[in-house]
């Protein structure tokens, strides 16, 4: 998940160098949106792993 939020933001980069203004604000609000989604996937996850280990 991680990887596509870096994906989606180099992409955003890209289009934002070449003027494409469009392109970068639509592929910078994905790349918020992956990122986000992958810290509450981290949050929870560690949270279920030291539930576990007690």
């Amino acid at each position: 998940m991680l990887h596509y939020a870096v994906v989606f933001f180099v992409i955003a980069l890209i289009a934002a160098l070449f003027g494409f203004g469009g392109i970068a604000a639509g592929a910078a609000s994905i790349a918020k949106i992956l990122f986000v989604i992958f810290l509450i996937g981290a949050v929870v996850s560690l949270l279920i792993g030291t539930t576990r280990r007690v």
